[in-house]
């Protein structure tokens, strides 16, 4: 993940936002709940895609909801592995 968007990914979590962080074993299912709760607000609350132009060769936006699916597989494989997840910046 890399900026901006990683950090609204981990204040959807409960997260600070702060860089470097961390989670326990026993927080990351909470945690996850958060993410997949505010994952599911937000894609309420968002306004449909612009019609695609043909004359405009800029790619629509990604959503913040496809963008959260390796954090979501990471944080699935934390929970069945019972295992802490660390997040720095390189």
């Amino acid at each position: 993940m890399f900026g901006d968007v990683a950090k609204d990914l981990l204040k959807l979590m409960g997260q600070s936002g702060n860089v470097p962080g961390a989670l326990m074993a026993e927080d990351v299912a909470p945690a996850l709940q958060e993410l997949q709760q505010g994952l599911n607000n937000q894609s309420t609350e968002e306004a449909p895609p612009p019609p695609l132009d043909d004359d405009n060769d800029t790619p629509p936006p990604v959503a913040l909801a496809v963008r959260a699916k390796p954090v979501i597989d990471l944080l699935e494989a934390a929970i069945a592995a019972n295992e802490s997840v660390l997040w720095e910046s390189n």
